[in-house]
This record gives structure tokens, sequence and C-alpha cells, in this order.
């Protein structure tokens, strides 16, 4: 992974960025219909949201809320740098620093792929459950 990556606490300044990281990952892996439930969870965003930089610019963001994994995006550009990994460690590192032995994902069927990568297992599927033509993947990650 690029050395030049940190990691740091979600501010309320970083909401324009974040909005970007969804436009940019939409319709890709984000249905359309779901850009206002993430602009509503940033105006409420509780702490253990995440932002993560690479030459002073967001990149990266996600949450991790007890035993669920929130809102995870990259932005494209970022993608094959390690970013996604580094991102994946720390959550599972946390989650089992806070005695989780479960991670539970809520993904997409495009972006299924990558938590498995990581040994998150499918356990139920809702067909057009992020909207149309964007399936929801219910997923399980033994920590």
């Amino acid at each position: 992974m690029d050395a030049s990556v940190t990691f740091r606490d979600y501010r309320d300044r970083d909401r324009p960025a974040c909005m970007g990281l969804f436009d940019a990952n939409c319709p890709a892996f984000f249905a359309p219909n779901e850009r206002e439930d993430y602009a509503g969870f940033l105006r409420r965003c509780l702490p253990g949201y995440r932002v993560c930089e690479r030459a002073g610019r967001v990149v990266g963001a996600w949450g991790r809320f007890g035993g669920d994994l929130n809102w995870i995006l990259l932005d494209p550009s970022a993608q094959g740098l390690g970013i996604g990994s580094a991102i994946m460690d720390e959550v599972v590192g946390a989650a089992r620093a806070a005695g989780l032995d479960t991670l539970r994902i809520a993904a997409s069927h495009r972006s299924a792929p990558f938590f498995a990568r990581f040994g998150a297992q499918a356990v139920a599927e809702t067909v057009d459950g992020w909207g149309p033509g964007m399936h929801r993947i219910d997923m399980r990650l033994a920590l």
C-alpha cells in the first residue's frame, strides 16, 4: 500500500468529498436512489465513521458500528493501490479488539466479490434490494 495514505475520523467538512466518492461509485457499486440515504447518514454521522487520505485528498470512507461494516467507499482512481485491503485490515483489527467474532456486511452484488476476497460469506440475497438492478447481498465475515 502507498505509504502516503493516512486514516482518521470523519469530520463534517469531509461531507463534500464523501459525497463525491459516492457519486464516483454510482451506479457501478451503489444505486442512485441510495444517494439521499448516504447524505442523511453523513448528516447524523456517529463516531466510528472514518476516512482515508492520499496526498491530502479523501480517497476512501467506511464505518464499523458494533458488528456492522457500513458505507465503505473507495475512489475508483485509488483502486488497485492496496487501500481497500488496508481498510479491511483496520476494520477487522478493530472488531477483534472489541471482542467481536463476526462482522456483518450488507453489500451489493457488485461489491460482494471484494468482501469475499477477505473470507466474507453470502448468507442472503435480495433481488433489487438496493434499487432496480442493484441486488443486496448480506454477508458475514468470521473473525
